[in-house]
Protein backbone atom coordinates (compact mmCIF):
# COMPACT_ATOMS: atom_id res chain seq x y z
CA UNK A 1 0.00 0.00 0.00
CA UNK A 2 2.81 2.53 0.74
CA UNK A 3 4.80 1.20 -2.39
CA UNK A 4 1.58 1.98 -4.27
CA UNK A 5 1.33 5.48 -2.74
CA UNK A 6 4.67 6.57 -3.43
CA UNK A 7 4.84 5.60 -6.57
CA UNK A 8 1.51 7.46 -7.05
CA UNK A 9 3.50 10.35 -5.61
CA UNK A 10 6.48 10.22 -7.23
CA UNK A 11 4.28 10.19 -10.74
CA UNK A 12 2.19 12.18 -9.92
CA UNK A 13 5.29 14.71 -9.07
CA UNK A 14 6.76 14.01 -12.64
CA UNK A 15 3.46 14.55 -14.01
CA UNK A 16 2.60 17.97 -12.39
CA UNK A 17 6.49 19.01 -13.01
CA UNK A 18 6.17 17.92 -16.78
CA UNK A 19 3.19 20.20 -16.76
CA UNK A 20 4.31 22.73 -15.22
CA UNK A 21 7.55 23.27 -17.67
CA UNK A 22 5.59 23.17 -20.43
CA UNK A 23 3.70 25.97 -19.15
CA UNK A 24 6.25 27.79 -18.36
CA UNK A 25 7.99 27.23 -21.81
CA UNK A 26 5.18 27.75 -23.99
CA UNK A 27 4.88 31.54 -22.36
CA UNK A 28 8.74 31.96 -22.70
CA UNK A 29 7.98 30.89 -26.66
CA UNK A 30 4.98 33.21 -26.73
CA UNK A 31 6.62 36.21 -25.06
CA UNK A 32 10.19 35.76 -27.23
CA UNK A 33 7.40 35.15 -30.50
CA UNK A 34 5.85 38.57 -29.36
CA UNK A 35 9.51 40.45 -29.47
CA UNK A 36 10.29 38.51 -32.29
CA UNK A 37 7.71 40.15 -34.11
CA UNK A 38 7.96 43.22 -32.57
CA UNK A 39 11.35 43.02 -33.76
CA UNK A 40 10.45 42.32 -37.31
CA UNK A 41 7.82 44.85 -37.67
CA UNK A 42 11.23 47.26 -36.49
CA UNK A 43 13.74 46.20 -38.34
CA UNK A 44 12.58 44.02 -41.08
CA UNK A 45 10.54 44.80 -44.25
CA UNK A 46 8.93 42.14 -46.77
CA UNK A 47 10.01 42.71 -50.47
CA UNK A 48 8.61 40.42 -52.99
CA UNK A 49 8.21 37.67 -50.00
CA UNK A 50 11.35 38.46 -48.65
CA UNK A 51 12.30 39.52 -45.40
CA UNK A 52 15.54 41.42 -44.60
CA UNK A 53 17.19 43.86 -42.02
CA UNK A 54 16.67 47.11 -42.24
CA UNK A 55 19.68 48.25 -41.34
CA UNK A 56 20.94 47.55 -44.85
CA UNK A 57 23.12 44.47 -44.17
CA UNK A 58 22.54 41.65 -46.51
CA UNK A 59 25.03 38.40 -46.85
CA UNK A 60 27.12 40.42 -49.00
CA UNK A 61 29.28 44.10 -48.65
CA UNK A 62 29.76 44.47 -52.29
CA UNK A 63 27.40 43.58 -55.08
CA UNK A 64 29.42 43.92 -58.56
CA UNK A 65 27.28 43.88 -62.10
CA UNK A 66 29.39 42.38 -64.26
CA UNK A 67 32.79 40.72 -65.10
CA UNK A 68 34.57 42.53 -67.71
CA UNK A 69 37.83 44.28 -67.08
CA UNK A 70 36.77 46.46 -64.52
CA UNK A 71 34.27 43.67 -63.03
CA UNK A 72 36.72 40.87 -62.22
CA UNK A 73 39.69 43.02 -60.98
CA UNK A 74 37.45 44.89 -58.73
CA UNK A 75 35.88 41.63 -57.52
CA UNK A 76 39.68 40.32 -56.61
CA UNK A 77 40.83 43.38 -55.42
CA UNK A 78 38.12 43.72 -52.69
CA UNK A 79 37.79 40.19 -52.33
CA UNK A 80 41.53 39.86 -51.30
CA UNK A 81 40.77 42.60 -49.17
CA UNK A 82 38.49 40.75 -47.04
CA UNK A 83 35.00 41.80 -48.49
CA UNK A 84 32.15 39.66 -49.16
CA UNK A 85 31.56 40.34 -52.68
CA UNK A 86 29.18 38.92 -54.83
CA UNK A 87 29.61 39.49 -58.95
CA UNK A 88 26.84 38.76 -61.28
CA UNK A 89 27.53 38.37 -64.82
CA UNK A 90 25.31 37.98 -67.90
CA UNK A 91 27.47 35.83 -69.40
CA UNK A 92 30.29 34.06 -68.24
CA UNK A 93 31.65 32.11 -71.34
CA UNK A 94 34.62 33.48 -72.77
CA UNK A 95 34.25 37.37 -74.00
CA UNK A 96 34.68 37.35 -78.05
CA UNK A 97 35.50 41.24 -78.66
CA UNK A 98 37.56 43.15 -81.04
CA UNK A 99 38.46 45.82 -78.23
CA UNK A 100 40.10 45.57 -75.33
CA UNK A 101 43.41 43.58 -76.26
CA UNK A 102 45.73 46.47 -76.22
CA UNK A 103 47.20 46.88 -72.59
CA UNK A 104 49.44 50.47 -72.24
CA UNK A 105 52.56 50.47 -69.39
CA UNK A 106 50.73 52.48 -67.27
CA UNK A 107 47.71 50.10 -66.84
CA UNK A 108 50.12 47.02 -66.45
CA UNK A 109 51.63 48.67 -63.60
CA UNK A 110 48.21 49.54 -62.11
CA UNK A 111 47.88 45.86 -63.04
CA UNK A 112 51.26 44.88 -60.63
CA UNK A 113 49.84 47.21 -57.76
CA UNK A 114 46.68 45.03 -57.97
CA UNK A 115 48.50 42.01 -57.94
CA UNK A 116 47.23 40.51 -61.49
CA UNK A 117 49.86 41.13 -63.29
CA UNK A 118 49.69 36.73 -63.61
CA UNK A 119 46.54 36.97 -65.71
CA UNK A 120 48.42 38.25 -68.91
CA UNK A 121 50.62 34.86 -68.46
CA UNK A 122 50.00 31.59 -70.20
CA UNK A 123 47.36 33.94 -72.94
CA UNK A 124 49.68 34.37 -75.35
CA UNK A 125 50.20 37.66 -74.53
CA UNK A 126 52.46 39.90 -76.44
CA UNK A 127 54.89 42.69 -75.09
CA UNK A 128 54.40 46.13 -76.66
CA UNK A 129 57.45 48.66 -76.50
CA UNK A 130 55.65 51.24 -78.00
CA UNK A 131 54.07 52.66 -81.38
CA UNK A 132 55.15 53.19 -85.08
CA UNK A 133 53.25 56.08 -87.27
CA UNK A 134 52.95 56.16 -90.91
CA UNK A 135 51.73 59.18 -92.91
CA UNK A 136 52.14 59.46 -96.63
CA UNK A 137 55.08 56.77 -97.16
CA UNK A 138 57.01 57.96 -94.03
CA UNK A 139 57.53 56.35 -90.45
CA UNK A 140 58.25 57.47 -87.41
CA UNK A 141 59.19 54.73 -84.52
CA UNK A 142 57.74 55.81 -81.05
CA UNK A 143 58.88 53.94 -77.90
CA UNK A 144 57.73 53.71 -74.59
CA UNK A 145 60.55 55.54 -72.01
CA UNK A 146 60.59 52.50 -69.86
CA UNK A 147 64.19 53.23 -68.74
CA UNK A 148 63.49 53.58 -64.75
CA UNK A 149 61.17 50.72 -64.55
CA UNK A 150 61.85 47.24 -64.31
CA UNK A 151 62.52 45.07 -67.19
CA UNK A 152 59.27 43.36 -67.21
CA UNK A 153 57.22 46.58 -67.30
CA UNK A 154 56.11 47.36 -71.09
CA UNK A 155 52.76 47.39 -72.68
CA UNK A 156 50.75 43.44 -73.19
CA UNK A 157 48.52 42.68 -76.23
CA UNK A 158 46.19 39.78 -75.82
CA UNK A 159 43.05 38.34 -76.95
CA UNK A 160 40.61 40.39 -74.41
CA UNK A 161 38.20 36.93 -73.85
CA UNK A 162 41.64 35.26 -73.00
CA UNK A 163 42.50 38.05 -70.57
CA UNK A 164 39.10 38.31 -68.86
CA UNK A 165 38.29 34.46 -68.16
CA UNK A 166 41.98 34.63 -66.15
CA UNK A 167 40.47 37.60 -64.17
CA UNK A 168 37.69 35.72 -63.37
CA UNK A 169 39.42 32.59 -62.67
CA UNK A 170 41.65 34.65 -60.08
CA UNK A 171 38.73 36.09 -58.53
CA UNK A 172 36.61 33.25 -58.10
CA UNK A 173 39.22 31.31 -56.54
CA UNK A 174 38.57 33.67 -53.28
CA UNK A 175 36.53 31.78 -50.59
CA UNK A 176 34.50 35.02 -50.20
CA UNK A 177 34.04 36.11 -53.78
CA UNK A 178 31.16 34.43 -55.32
CA UNK A 179 30.82 34.99 -59.32
CA UNK A 180 26.96 34.30 -60.60
CA UNK A 181 26.03 34.17 -64.35
CA UNK A 182 22.67 36.24 -64.34
CA UNK A 183 21.33 39.76 -65.54
CA UNK A 184 20.75 42.26 -63.48
CA UNK A 185 17.02 43.59 -64.51
CA UNK A 186 16.71 46.99 -62.17
CA UNK A 187 19.04 48.13 -58.76
CA UNK A 188 16.64 48.39 -55.57
CA UNK A 189 16.10 51.55 -54.17
CA UNK A 190 14.42 52.60 -50.93
CA UNK A 191 14.41 56.81 -49.92
CA UNK A 192 16.94 57.57 -52.27
CA UNK A 193 19.45 54.86 -51.07
CA UNK A 194 20.79 51.97 -53.43
CA UNK A 195 19.63 48.32 -51.15
CA UNK A 196 21.06 45.63 -53.73
CA UNK A 197 19.70 44.60 -57.26
CA UNK A 198 17.34 42.28 -58.73
CA UNK A 199 18.28 40.11 -60.97
CA UNK A 200 17.31 37.05 -63.42
CA UNK A 201 19.31 33.56 -62.45
CA UNK A 202 20.84 31.45 -65.45
CA UNK A 203 18.07 29.21 -64.91
CA UNK A 204 15.34 32.45 -64.99
CA UNK A 205 14.62 32.62 -61.05
CA UNK A 206 13.88 36.03 -60.31
CA UNK A 207 16.10 36.51 -57.47
CA UNK A 208 17.09 39.65 -55.42
CA UNK A 209 20.44 40.25 -53.64
CA UNK A 210 21.68 42.96 -51.05
CA UNK A 211 24.59 44.85 -49.71
CA UNK A 212 25.13 48.13 -48.37
CA UNK A 213 27.64 48.64 -51.79
CA UNK A 214 26.55 47.86 -55.23
CA UNK A 215 29.31 48.97 -57.94
CA UNK A 216 27.67 48.72 -61.82
CA UNK A 217 30.26 48.04 -64.15
CA UNK A 218 28.14 46.39 -66.77
CA UNK A 219 29.62 47.94 -69.76
CA UNK A 220 29.70 50.38 -72.70
CA UNK A 221 25.66 48.46 -73.57
CA UNK A 222 25.30 49.34 -69.70
CA UNK A 223 21.05 49.55 -68.85
CA UNK A 224 21.78 50.79 -65.34
CA UNK A 225 23.82 53.82 -66.05
CA UNK A 226 20.80 56.03 -65.99
CA UNK A 227 20.25 55.36 -62.68
CA UNK A 228 24.15 56.73 -61.21
CA UNK A 229 24.76 59.53 -64.00
CA UNK A 230 24.04 61.65 -67.28
CA UNK A 231 24.94 59.62 -69.98
CA UNK A 232 26.15 61.99 -72.87
CA UNK A 233 27.01 58.88 -75.55
CA UNK A 234 28.78 60.07 -78.64
CA UNK A 235 29.62 57.78 -81.25
CA UNK A 236 32.35 59.71 -83.17
CA UNK A 237 33.34 56.50 -85.38
CA UNK A 238 32.98 52.43 -86.21
CA UNK A 239 35.80 50.32 -86.35
CA UNK A 240 35.78 47.44 -88.58
CA UNK A 241 38.38 44.29 -86.85
CA UNK A 242 39.83 41.85 -88.74
CA UNK A 243 42.62 39.28 -87.48
CA UNK A 244 45.70 38.97 -89.72
CA UNK A 245 47.51 35.63 -89.82
CA UNK A 246 50.80 34.81 -89.79
CA UNK A 247 52.49 38.00 -91.24
CA UNK A 248 55.50 40.36 -89.43
CA UNK A 249 54.73 43.66 -88.91
CA UNK A 250 57.32 46.42 -89.77
CA UNK A 251 58.52 46.93 -86.40
CA UNK A 252 58.10 44.08 -83.91
CA UNK A 253 56.24 44.37 -80.69
CA UNK A 254 54.83 47.50 -81.91
CA UNK A 255 51.57 49.32 -82.49
CA UNK A 256 51.27 50.93 -85.88
CA UNK A 257 49.15 53.66 -86.64
CA UNK A 258 48.47 54.76 -90.52
CA UNK A 259 47.28 58.29 -90.78
CA UNK A 260 45.23 56.87 -93.81
CA UNK A 261 42.41 59.21 -95.40
CA UNK A 262 39.60 59.14 -94.03
CA UNK A 263 40.89 58.06 -90.37
CA UNK A 264 43.62 56.06 -88.68
CA UNK A 265 43.79 52.15 -89.20
CA UNK A 266 45.69 50.33 -86.31
CA UNK A 267 47.61 47.19 -86.30
CA UNK A 268 49.03 45.33 -82.99
CA UNK A 269 49.70 41.76 -82.43
CA UNK A 270 47.21 39.74 -80.12
CA UNK A 271 49.33 36.42 -79.95
CA UNK A 272 52.24 34.71 -81.51
CA UNK A 273 50.54 34.28 -84.69
CA UNK A 274 47.75 37.00 -84.87
CA UNK A 275 47.76 40.62 -85.75
CA UNK A 276 44.55 42.46 -84.94
CA UNK A 277 43.47 45.12 -87.06
CA UNK A 278 41.18 47.96 -86.82
CA UNK A 279 39.85 50.08 -89.74
CA UNK A 280 38.23 53.31 -88.44
CA UNK A 281 35.48 54.42 -90.41
CA UNK A 282 33.96 57.70 -89.58
CA UNK A 283 30.35 58.35 -88.75
CA UNK A 284 27.87 55.75 -87.41
CA UNK A 285 27.04 53.84 -90.47
CA UNK A 286 29.75 51.34 -92.08
CA UNK A 287 29.81 49.41 -95.50
CA UNK A 288 27.33 46.84 -95.70
CA UNK A 289 29.10 43.21 -94.96
CA UNK A 290 26.64 41.02 -96.57
CA UNK A 291 26.42 42.40 -99.47
CA UNK A 292 30.15 42.89 -100.14
CA UNK A 293 30.62 46.23 -99.91
CA UNK A 294 32.50 46.18 -96.76
CA UNK A 295 34.93 43.96 -98.88
CA UNK A 296 35.11 46.24 -101.43
CA UNK A 297 35.62 49.29 -99.31
CA UNK A 298 38.79 47.60 -97.46
CA UNK A 299 40.45 46.71 -100.95
CA UNK A 300 39.83 49.51 -102.83
CA UNK A 301 40.26 52.09 -100.75
CA UNK A 302 42.12 50.86 -97.01
CA UNK A 303 44.54 48.35 -98.67
CA UNK A 304 46.89 50.75 -100.96
CA UNK A 305 47.37 53.27 -97.37
CA UNK A 306 48.87 49.98 -95.80
CA UNK A 307 52.59 49.02 -95.26
CA UNK A 308 53.36 46.93 -98.03
CA UNK A 309 54.74 44.33 -95.73
CA UNK A 310 51.35 43.83 -94.80
CA UNK A 311 49.26 43.79 -97.67
CA UNK A 312 49.28 40.79 -98.88
CA UNK A 313 48.00 39.22 -95.10
CA UNK A 314 45.37 41.70 -94.69
CA UNK A 315 44.06 41.11 -98.45
CA UNK A 316 44.00 37.40 -97.64
CA UNK A 317 41.86 38.73 -93.76
CA UNK A 318 39.17 40.39 -96.24
CA UNK A 319 38.87 37.46 -98.77
CA UNK A 320 38.46 35.36 -95.43
CA UNK A 321 35.59 37.02 -94.35
CA UNK A 322 35.73 37.15 -90.82
CA UNK A 323 35.00 41.14 -90.84
CA UNK A 324 33.81 42.30 -87.17
CA UNK A 325 32.63 45.93 -86.20
CA UNK A 326 31.74 48.09 -83.34
CA UNK A 327 30.85 51.18 -82.77
CA UNK A 328 33.43 54.03 -80.78
CA UNK A 329 31.74 55.59 -78.01
CA UNK A 330 32.92 58.70 -75.99
CA UNK A 331 31.01 59.71 -72.38
CA UNK A 332 32.52 61.67 -70.21
CA UNK A 333 31.80 60.66 -66.69
CA UNK A 334 28.68 62.35 -65.20
CA UNK A 335 27.72 61.05 -62.43
CA UNK A 336 25.04 61.45 -59.62
CA UNK A 337 26.61 60.36 -56.41
CA UNK A 338 24.03 58.10 -55.00
CA UNK A 339 24.20 56.45 -51.34
CA UNK A 340 25.25 52.53 -51.81
CA UNK A 341 26.21 52.61 -55.26
CA UNK A 342 28.80 53.67 -57.62
CA UNK A 343 29.46 53.43 -60.95
CA UNK A 344 33.20 52.42 -63.09
CA UNK A 345 34.24 51.09 -66.05
CA UNK A 346 33.23 51.64 -69.66
CA UNK A 347 29.31 51.70 -67.60
CA UNK A 348 30.79 55.06 -66.31
CA UNK A 349 33.26 56.48 -68.74
CA UNK A 350 34.34 55.71 -72.06
CA UNK A 351 36.83 57.60 -74.42
CA UNK A 352 37.84 57.00 -78.35
CA UNK A 353 39.73 53.50 -78.05
CA UNK A 354 42.30 55.06 -80.51
CA UNK A 355 44.80 55.14 -77.72
CA UNK A 356 43.96 51.81 -75.82
CA UNK A 357 43.49 53.75 -72.73
CA UNK A 358 40.21 52.08 -71.56
CA UNK A 359 42.12 49.37 -69.22
CA UNK A 360 44.69 51.65 -67.89
CA UNK A 361 41.97 54.16 -66.90
CA UNK A 362 39.54 51.23 -65.29
CA UNK A 363 42.50 49.66 -63.32
CA UNK A 364 43.33 53.08 -62.49
CA UNK A 365 40.12 53.78 -60.98
CA UNK A 366 39.89 50.21 -58.92
CA UNK A 367 43.32 51.33 -56.82
CA UNK A 368 41.51 54.77 -55.86
CA UNK A 369 38.27 52.69 -54.98
CA UNK A 370 41.07 50.08 -53.32
CA UNK A 371 42.75 52.64 -50.83
CA UNK A 372 39.37 54.96 -50.21
CA UNK A 373 37.60 51.59 -49.08
CA UNK A 374 40.58 50.57 -47.27
CA UNK A 375 39.58 53.65 -44.72
CA UNK A 376 35.94 52.00 -44.05
CA UNK A 377 35.48 48.92 -42.04
CA UNK A 378 31.86 48.75 -42.16
CA UNK A 379 29.84 50.41 -45.10
CA UNK A 380 26.71 50.06 -43.82
CA UNK A 381 26.18 53.82 -43.11
CA UNK A 382 24.84 54.99 -46.36
CA UNK A 383 25.31 58.68 -45.99
CA UNK A 384 28.83 58.65 -44.45
CA UNK A 385 29.69 56.36 -47.74
CA UNK A 386 28.02 58.69 -49.85
CA UNK A 387 29.89 61.36 -49.34
CA UNK A 388 33.27 59.76 -49.02
CA UNK A 389 33.06 58.33 -51.78
CA UNK A 390 32.46 61.65 -53.47
CA UNK A 391 36.02 61.40 -53.16
CA UNK A 392 36.83 59.16 -55.81
CA UNK A 393 35.02 60.91 -58.32
CA UNK A 394 37.33 63.79 -57.86
CA UNK A 395 40.72 61.98 -57.13
CA UNK A 396 40.39 59.72 -60.09
CA UNK A 397 40.10 62.90 -62.44
CA UNK A 398 43.40 63.66 -63.35
CA UNK A 399 44.60 60.26 -64.88
CA UNK A 400 41.49 59.68 -66.27
CA UNK A 401 40.81 63.09 -67.80
CA UNK A 402 44.25 62.93 -69.10
CA UNK A 403 43.70 59.62 -71.30
CA UNK A 404 40.25 60.30 -72.21
CA UNK A 405 41.16 64.22 -73.53
CA UNK A 406 44.01 62.97 -75.50
CA UNK A 407 42.08 59.90 -76.90
CA UNK A 408 39.90 62.68 -78.10
CA UNK A 409 41.98 64.99 -79.26
CA UNK A 410 44.57 62.62 -80.74
CA UNK A 411 41.37 60.97 -83.28
CA UNK A 412 40.65 64.55 -84.30
CA UNK A 413 44.05 65.68 -85.63
CA UNK A 414 44.52 62.24 -86.94
CA UNK A 415 41.44 62.26 -89.18
CA UNK A 416 41.97 63.51 -92.74
CA UNK A 417 39.71 66.94 -93.22
CA UNK A 418 39.87 69.40 -96.52
CA UNK A 419 40.07 71.88 -94.37
CA UNK A 420 43.83 73.15 -94.70
CA UNK A 421 44.19 74.28 -90.96
CA UNK A 422 43.46 70.79 -90.03
CA UNK A 423 45.75 69.56 -92.40
CA UNK A 424 48.71 71.60 -91.06
CA UNK A 425 48.02 70.57 -87.83
CA UNK A 426 47.87 66.62 -88.81
CA UNK A 427 51.37 67.46 -90.55
CA UNK A 428 52.60 69.21 -87.65
CA UNK A 429 51.65 66.00 -85.36
CA UNK A 430 53.40 63.96 -87.35
CA UNK A 431 56.43 66.04 -87.59
CA UNK A 432 56.41 67.29 -83.61
CA UNK A 433 56.45 63.62 -82.64
CA UNK A 434 59.55 62.44 -85.18
CA UNK A 435 61.78 65.04 -83.39
CA UNK A 436 62.38 63.04 -80.74
CA UNK A 437 63.45 64.06 -77.50
CA UNK A 438 61.01 65.42 -75.28
CA UNK A 439 58.62 66.26 -78.49
CA UNK A 440 57.97 62.37 -78.22
CA UNK A 441 58.88 60.55 -75.20
CA UNK A 442 56.32 63.17 -73.68
CA UNK A 443 53.22 62.70 -75.36
CA UNK A 444 53.81 58.56 -75.17
CA UNK A 445 54.42 59.31 -71.82
CA UNK A 446 51.14 60.58 -71.70
CA UNK A 447 49.64 58.26 -74.35
CA UNK A 448 51.15 54.96 -72.35
CA UNK A 449 49.86 56.44 -68.80
CA UNK A 450 52.77 56.32 -67.50
CA UNK A 451 52.36 60.34 -66.67
CA UNK A 452 48.99 61.08 -67.36
CA UNK A 453 49.35 64.95 -66.15
CA UNK A 454 46.76 67.39 -67.70
CA UNK A 455 49.31 70.59 -67.78
CA UNK A 456 51.39 68.39 -69.49
CA UNK A 457 48.92 67.31 -72.02
CA UNK A 458 47.90 70.82 -72.83
CA UNK A 459 51.34 71.52 -72.81
CA UNK A 460 52.31 69.26 -76.11
CA UNK A 461 49.29 70.22 -77.68
CA UNK A 462 49.68 73.56 -78.03
CA UNK A 463 53.56 72.92 -78.45
CA UNK A 464 52.16 70.62 -82.17
CA UNK A 465 49.90 73.72 -83.12
CA UNK A 466 52.67 76.64 -82.21
CA UNK A 467 55.31 74.20 -83.89
CA UNK A 468 52.77 73.86 -87.28
CA UNK A 469 51.94 78.05 -87.04
CA UNK A 470 56.19 78.31 -86.85
CA UNK A 471 56.55 75.82 -90.03
CA UNK A 472 53.98 78.19 -91.71
CA UNK A 473 55.53 81.48 -91.31
CA UNK A 474 59.44 80.16 -92.22
CA UNK A 475 60.94 81.28 -93.58
CA UNK A 476 59.15 84.18 -95.08
CA UNK A 477 55.33 84.81 -93.86
CA UNK A 478 52.43 85.46 -96.19
CA UNK A 479 48.98 87.20 -95.53
CA UNK A 480 47.80 83.65 -96.44
CA UNK A 481 49.76 82.01 -94.35
CA UNK A 482 49.04 83.96 -91.03
CA UNK A 483 45.70 83.28 -91.89
CA UNK A 484 46.20 79.91 -92.01
CA UNK A 485 48.17 79.76 -88.97
CA UNK A 486 45.59 81.78 -87.04
CA UNK A 487 42.79 79.43 -88.44
CA UNK A 488 45.06 76.45 -87.01
CA UNK A 489 45.57 77.74 -82.99
CA UNK A 490 41.93 78.27 -83.35
CA UNK A 491 41.10 74.62 -84.67
CA UNK A 492 43.42 73.28 -81.66
CA UNK A 493 41.46 74.96 -79.50
CA UNK A 494 38.58 73.98 -81.05
CA UNK A 495 39.39 70.61 -80.78
CA UNK A 496 40.39 70.19 -76.98
CA UNK A 497 38.73 72.75 -74.61
CA UNK A 498 35.63 70.93 -75.58
CA UNK A 499 37.02 68.35 -74.20
CA UNK A 500 38.34 69.56 -71.41
CA UNK A 501 34.65 71.63 -70.62
CA UNK A 502 33.30 68.40 -70.73
CA UNK A 503 35.91 66.50 -68.33
CA UNK A 504 35.31 69.39 -66.07
CA UNK A 505 38.18 71.70 -65.81
CA UNK A 506 38.19 72.45 -61.87
CA UNK A 507 38.10 68.73 -61.11
CA UNK A 508 40.71 68.30 -64.00
CA UNK A 509 43.38 70.86 -63.30
CA UNK A 510 42.46 71.68 -60.03
CA UNK A 511 41.00 68.90 -57.98
CA UNK A 512 42.30 70.00 -54.47
CA UNK A 513 40.06 72.86 -54.60
CA UNK A 514 36.89 70.46 -54.28
CA UNK A 515 35.98 70.05 -50.91
CA UNK A 516 35.72 65.82 -51.60
CA UNK A 517 39.57 65.93 -52.52
CA UNK A 518 39.90 66.06 -48.00
CA UNK A 519 37.35 64.27 -46.84
CA UNK A 520 38.20 62.67 -44.50
CA UNK A 521 37.23 58.48 -43.46
CA UNK A 522 35.02 58.45 -40.73
CA UNK A 523 36.14 58.92 -37.28
CA UNK A 524 37.30 55.38 -35.70
CA UNK A 525 34.56 56.47 -33.11
CA UNK A 526 32.20 56.66 -35.58
CA UNK A 527 33.21 52.97 -36.67
CA UNK A 528 32.88 52.00 -34.00
CA UNK A 529 29.01 53.14 -33.63
CA UNK A 530 28.11 51.30 -36.51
Amino acid sequence: MVDQLTVGWIVGSVLGFVVLYNVVLARKNCRDSLEARNNCVESITTTNGECRSMNGKGDVDVIIVGAGVAGAALAHTLGKDGRRVQVIERDLSEPDRIVGELLQPGGYLKLIELGLEDCVEQIDAQRVFGYALFKDGRNTRLSYPLEKFHSDVSGRSFHNGRFIQRMREKAASLPNVRLEQGTVTSLLEENGTMKGVQYKSKDGQELTTYAPLTIVCDGCFSNLRRSLCTPKVDVPSCFVGLVLENCSLPYANHGHVILADPSPILFYPISSTEVRCLVDVPGQKVPSISNGEMAKYLKTVVAPQIPPEIYDAFVAAVDKGNIRTMPNRSMPAAPHPTPGALLMGDAFNMRHPLTGGGMTVALSDIVVLRDLLNHLHDLNDAPTLCKYLESFYTLRKPVASTINTLAGALYKVFCASPDQARKEMREACFDYLSLGGVCSTGPVSLLSGLNPRPLSLVLHFFAVAIYGVGRLLLPFPSPKRIWIGARLISSASGIIFPIIKAEGVRQMFFPATVPAYYRAPPAKSQLLKQ
